[in-house]
């Protein structure tokens, strides 16, 4: 039987990763029915996998006449592959995606992974006078490509009531955990290690975290903070060196570079705590932060920001320290990390293991089923 080709692509998002490789792309490749192509930022990490194909673009600068060039070596790659079915996960491919539909006749499919009006809006990635102008092209061109799509993808529930464009031509696709096959965790004994983990950036509560292992470490030796991904803002990555080299008790990892998951995955196993320190914010309070899916099911404990959604998402698995990280109490936070039993109501987070029964609600099993229904449907 001739498989169907399926290409998911993006500018900044790496050719592994975790949402269009190792989850959408393996789901999609696993059938046997689909030979999936993935386009995206080149990775260090040589890709081989049964029925996928990855192409990597040359290198660019995320603010430069690179970016604008990456887009028709996309279409290029786009073309070659002879695509059937095109998922783009970027405003950046929309026109491309758009082209692609009306010369070949390619379905296409937007996956949204952010709502770009807030981010641009509510975040420092730009300077503050020209946001609205930026945020409003953005959403400009989303409302005008919209009926060109076979179907919109979310990964988050929220954007269903946040973007008016998806009409009823939208999935809920979320960003729960892949747990690795053999995962197991393996917390360090000889520390306190609290990890920081994703996108580091001001808007994702870096700061927050360093200060609050500050404060733990002045009064716990012990505690250790381990920062683990990507910073696209050279301010704010200058500012977490300087942090660094004046504070042996934490680490960098990334940084200006890319990290796999699969080192994320491995800093995971061995940490004792996960920090999820978002400022409260417009373009974040109806999110629930992928890094929150996974420390629940790799039954890692949290310090959590107080914040009424996240915490209902941890409080059926008794999870998570909640915080004021503008005003902690260091000695109830350290009493909890030290004495506190975590994680009481047992789940399965791994789907290998038989040990008692799997929480769906965290782990990428049951939108995998979503994924590949909707495929099947538009084919």
């Amino acid at each position: 039987m001739k498989k169907r080709r399926i290409v998911l692509a993006s500018l900044l998002k790496p050719v592994n990763d975790t949402r269009m490789f190792e989850k959408m792309g393996v789901s999609l490749a696993k059938t046997g029915r689909y030979e999936v192509h993935i386009i995206g930022y080149p990775s260090t990490t040589q890709l081989c996998e049964p029925n996928m194909h990855f192409h990597p673009l040359p290198w660019f600068k995320r603010i430069s006449f690179g970016r604008l060039a990456a887009r028709l070596k996309t279409m290029e790659f786009i073309i070659k592959a002879k695509s059937e079915l095109l998922i783009v996960t970027t405003h950046d491919l929309l026109g491309v995606a758009i082209l692609i539909r009306i010369f070949f006749g390619t379905k296409i499919i937007y996956d949204i992974q952010e709502n770009y009006w807030r981010n641009i809006l509510f975040t420092d990635a730009f300077p503050k006078p020209i946001r609205p102008l930026i945020a409003f092209f953005v959403r400009l061109k989303e409302w005008v490509t919209s009926p060109f799509f076979s179907r919109f993808l979310l990964a988050e529930k929220c954007y269903s009531h946040e973007l008016g464009f998806i009409k009823n031509k939208f999935l809920v696709i979320e960003n729960k955990c892949k747990v690795p096959e053999g995962f197991q965790r393996k917390p360090n004994k000889d520390s306190i290690e609290l990890i920081f983990t994703g996108t580091i950036a001001e808007s994702t509560g870096i700061f927050q975290a360093i200060d609050l292992a500050k404060k733990l470490h002045a009064v716990e030796s012990k505690i250790e903070l381990t920062i683990i991904g990507y910073c696209s803002q050279p301010k704010a990555l200058l500012q977490i060196e300087e942090e660094v080299s004046k504070n042996p008790f934490i680490h960098l990892i990334g940084g200006k570079d890319l990290v796999s998951h699969t080192v994320i995955m491995n800093t995971i196993a061995t940490a004792n705590f996960g920090i999820v320190s978002y400022p409260i914010s417009r373009h974040t309070e109806n999110r629930i932060p992928t890094k929150l899916y996974e420390y629940l099911a790799c039954q890692l404990p949290i310090i959590l920001q107080n914040h009424k959604p996240w915490i209902e998402t941890c409080s059926p698995f008794d999870a998570a320290i909640a915080i004021n990280f503008e005003n902690p109490e260091i000695e109830s936070i350290l009493w909890q990390i030290t004495k506190r039993n975590f994680y009481s109501t047992p789940f399965r987070a791994n789907p290998n293991s038989a040990n008692s029964t799997i929480s769906e609600t965290l782990t990428w099993q049951g939108e995998e089923i979503k994924l590949l229904g909707l495929v099947n449907i538009i084919f």
